[in-house]
């Protein structure tokens, strides 16, 4: 059935057909989109929103965490495209700058941006098969052992990447995932980024880039973004100079070099976001270890609901709204054991009916996936907040705020005395060093963070504009990893390749500027909370769990949704109106400290002004020579050496083979005077007759040439080798035929 006959059948069941539709006599344009009939197009656009919007997330969600054939056509039957089309066409016919009531002009100017919805019916159809297939591709990947089974990304990679120390394991992994996803993705990835750049020039903007940044409602985005970077980039050139020295004692100079980037596969995550798996290779007091907490959770027989059950004690303890009961039966908080394929990437849902909020998580029983279960629960935390609101305002006050409110919590519950309070630590208090090996636990995950969060978008949007041409996508991709992360791929890699896809969120075409905004703002909101939670001391230290009065005032900030602009939500609650950098900073003086100390000490310089890695020119660049794996200077010292052997054996068997010649002439001149027997010579030390030899001789001399011939070629094979290194393309790029 089309849509539109469906919004028909919905307003009739609504016993509300739309007034501003009906016309009586000809009324005037000026009087058809009236104030007065903006309110009441908002009212019908509320009512049929949430029918349409509810079922198209149970499509979703039906197909999300049960991918089939059967579910996916389901998904498609109920697009909601056509709606917002609809409805944002009509949007834009009122003359908002000359309405009185705010909200009707906010929430029409929300209406206002249809995103994809705007393209043509079958660009639409093409960019929806688009990112079904980008996603679909994503979730089913599994890279095959060679005699073994396959492994999915979630948890068999990801732990391999955690807890492997081992480099060929580790390599094996990181670019296999990259080869079956990223691969698959690139000859369709330029397809999606024109049909993005159409639905947004179709929405008034110039690219796709230039829609999502229009999102944060703020007109110095960019400007703002360059400044927070710029205040964070000493901390992150600080952890990372720290980091590169520990892995160099870790691995050895053939694998890290200390004026170079670090090699992306080596820091305990797929893509290098995060390097909190690493912290007992880089521990500064090795003597003083954190308890594993993991290990504690594990002997406490955790399970994935009573860590979701962890997190809504917390926000109920600071007297904010518990999750419904139907959370507990809807959602899916493990891996289905069923045989189901499932998308395992963490996001919460919001079903637009009362109470009716999920979050779909692959749980393992870790301290990482505690944190991001609570940063899940603080997603679902601001939907039951503000779920009283109009549909159009049920969202958080700007992206960076959805994330920021989902991470807030965990700054506290990462805290030594929120652990010990809940039972997952046993020692009572930390000493100097102990704290210097806690922040930079955290600072592992947080300022690793920072410029993977910054880089990804600044990618894409320069993608987006036409900046970064399509033949040079994978190679631009490692030059903004190596400027703003000082990391490089462990092989050499092509634009056969499309690393980038390994990212869930290129693929899920889902902006990424909000982790970064979010990650900053945490810190901002945090040090708030903790004021008014009467928190004295370092910032470091403070939990918010059992506070009322700080849970009034996130609970207040999040009833707002997105019913008014996010600056002024900020200013409300910090009496500020930028996101500030202050509070992170503040947070991390401590390590920051010791980590300028420490580099000074140790001679280390920040940054890399060497861009080779040496772990692939020394390590998995390695060659086979006879049989063994050596290092290429090594291989072809050896080769040389095998050609002079050759040459020279080659020189002595002709020198053999001429003796030979002379002695045969010279025996048979003397059998001819003296001997009346038949002639006999002898060759190699056994007597033949003379024609036998000769047969060995032209033999030996067809050896002596074959031999001769593989050892021109292998002077050739040396000769390209030492040429091929004259390139122009970017040290950690290798020509397509190579891939």
């Amino acid at each position: 059935m089309d849509l539109p006959w469906v919004l028909l059948l919905v307003l009739l069941y609504h016993g509300q057909p739309l007034p501003w539709l009906r016309t009586v006599g000809e009324p005037s344009l000026d009087e058809f989109y009236s104030e007065v009939q903006a309110e009441i197009f908002l009212q019908s656009y509320e009512q049929m929103a949430q029918v349409v919007l509810n079922e198209l997330m149970e499509a979703t969600w039906n197909y999300v965490t049960n991918i089939t054939k059967q579910n996916k056509e389901n998904m498609k039957e109920v697009d909601r495209s056509q709606f917002m089309l609809y409805f944002g066409s009509r949007a834009r016919m009122f003359r908002i700058d000359q309405f009185l009531n705010w909200d009707v002009k906010r929430m029409l100017s929300k209406l206002q941006n249809i995103d994809k919805s705007a393209l043509p019916m079958e660009d639409l159809e093409e960019y929806n098969k688009l990112l079904t297939y980008m996603k679909t591709a994503y979730n089913e990947a599994e890279v095959c052992l060679d005699e073994g089974p396959c492994l999915p990304l979630e948890p068999d990679l990801e732990e391999i990447m955690a807890t492997s120390r081992d480099q060929k394991e580790l390599l094996w992994a990181w670019q296999g995932w990259r080869d079956v996803v990223g691969r698959q993705l690139r000859p369709v990835f330029e397809d999606y980024v024109r049909l993005s750049n159409k639905a947004a020039q179709y929405n008034g903007y110039e690219d796709m880039g230039a829609l999502w940044r229009s999102k944060h409602e703020s007109d110095t985005l960019e400007e703002d973004l360059e400044q927070l970077y710029e205040e964070l980039q000493p901390l992150y050139l600080n952890l990372h100079a720290y980091v590169r020295r520990s892995l160099y004692r870790h691995y050895g100079p053939e694998v890290i070099n200390l004026q170079g980037p670090i090699p992306a596969h080596l820091l305990g995550n797929m893509w290098a976001q995060s390097w909190n798996n690493i912290l007992n290779l880089v521990l500064p007091y090795p003597d003083k270890p954190p308890e594993d907490i993991t290990a504690i959770m594990k002997i406490q027989h955790w399970k994935p609901e009573k860590m979701f059950e962890e997190a809504n004690l917390f926000f109920t303890s600071m007297g904010m709204l518990p999750v419904p009961s139907t959370f507990w039966m809807k959602s899916m908080l493990e891996k289905p054991v069923d045989g189901r394929e499932v998308e395992c990437h963490p996001s919460s849902w919001n079903f637009y009916k009362f109470n009716d909020f999920r979050v779909k998580k692959c749980t393992e029983v870790t301290l990482e996936d505690l944190l991001s279960v609570f940063h899940e629960m603080g997603h679902i935390q601001y939907f039951l907040q503000y779920q009283n609101l109009s549909v159009i305002y049920q969202e958080g006050a700007s992206p960076a705020f959805e994330e920021a409110v989902g991470s807030v919590a965990t700054l506290s519950v990462s805290s030594h005395k929120h652990l010990l309070v809940r039972g997952l630590l046993s020692q009572l208090h930390l000493d100097s060093e102990e704290e210097v090996n806690f922040l930079l636990g955290i600072a592992l995950e947080k300022i690793a963070f920072i410029p993977f969060s910054y880089m990804i978008d600044k990618f894409r949007w320069k993608v987006f504009d036409g900046s970064i041409p399509k033949d040079v996508y994978n190679q631009e991709w490692w030059n903004f990893r190596l400027k703003y992360q000082g990391l490089c791929p462990p092989v050499p890699r092509s634009e056969d390749d499309f690393d980038p896809g390994a990212k869930f969120h290129i693929p899920a075409s889902v902006p990424y500027m909000r982790y970064f905004l979010g990650l900053v703002l945490q810190f901002q909101l945090h040090e708030v909370l903790c004021r008014a939670s009467g928190h004295v001391g370092p910032l470091h230290r403070c939990d918010i769990y059992n506070s009322k009065v700080a849970g009034k005032m996130l609970g207040d900030i999040l009833k707002l949704g997105s019913s008014r602009p996010w600056q002024e939500v900020l200013r409300e609650m910090t009496g500020e109106s930028n996101i500030s950098s202050k509070a992170l900073l503040t947070y991390f003086k401590p390590l920051m400290n010791w980590l300028v100390a420490e580099n000074v000490k140790q001679g280390d310089i920040l940054g890399w002004p060497d861009f080779s890695c040496s772990f692939e020119e020394k390590i998995l660049s390695k060659v086979s020579f006879l049989g063994s794996e050596t290092e290429p200077g090594q291989a072809y010292l050896g080769q040389w050496v095998l050609l002079i052997m050759s040459f020279v054996m080659f020189l002595l068997i002709l020198a053999l083979a001429f003796r030979l010649h002379y002695l045969e002439k010279q025996s048979l001149n003397t059998d001819k005077v003296t001997l009346k027997t038949p002639p006999y010579t002898y060759f190699l030390g056994i007597a033949m007759e003379p024609h036998q030899v000769a047969r060995k001789q032209w033999l030996l001399l067809g050896l002596c040439i074959i031999l001769m011939l593989c050892c021109i070629g292998l002077l050739i094979r040396i000769v390209m080798q030492n040429n091929t290194q004259n390139t122009e393309k970017s040290p950690w790029m290798k020509d397509e035929g190579q891939s």
